[in-house]
């Protein structure tokens, strides 16, 4: 079983940057799915981008060309990169993966994802 645990949250304004790190354990994840979801109390999960076993990303169209997701392999983390913020932007974000069972492909909704970290808050103020 693969344990995640994310990092690099917080406030910033809009048009900022943050980073989001997920440090992985339990399982090397560079032939693994690897996904960031985001979540605010009122509404459900939503996918935001994923990275396949061959390194193919993609991205939900509310961040396309803002966001970008990549991973250190041998640091066997996952990164969010989010630029050019804006206040929807605010949320709760996941990490998650479909482990070895999920065969590296990739799924952009939250039910087809087996292991979680326990999120980091993001907030961007207007």
């Amino acid at each position: 079983q693969v344990q995640l645990v994310e990092s690099g949250g917080g406030s910033d304004q809009v048009g900022g940057s943050l980073r989001l790190s997920c440090v992985a354990s339990g399982h090397t994840v560079s032939r693994l799915c690897m996904a960031w979801f985001r979540q605010t109390p009122t509404k459900s999960r939503e996918w935001v981008a994923f990275i396949d076993r061959e390194n193919v990303t993609r991205y939900a169209d509310s961040v396309k060309g803002r966001f970008a997701i990549s991973r250190d392999n041998a640091k066997n983390t996952l990164f969010l990169q989010m630029n050019t913020l804006k206040p929807d932007d605010t949320a709760t974000y996941y990490c998650a993966t479909r482990g070895a069972a999920g065969g590296g492909i990739c799924v952009p909704y939250a039910s087809g994802y087996n292991a979680w970290g326990p999120g980091t808050q993001v907030t961007v103020s207007s």
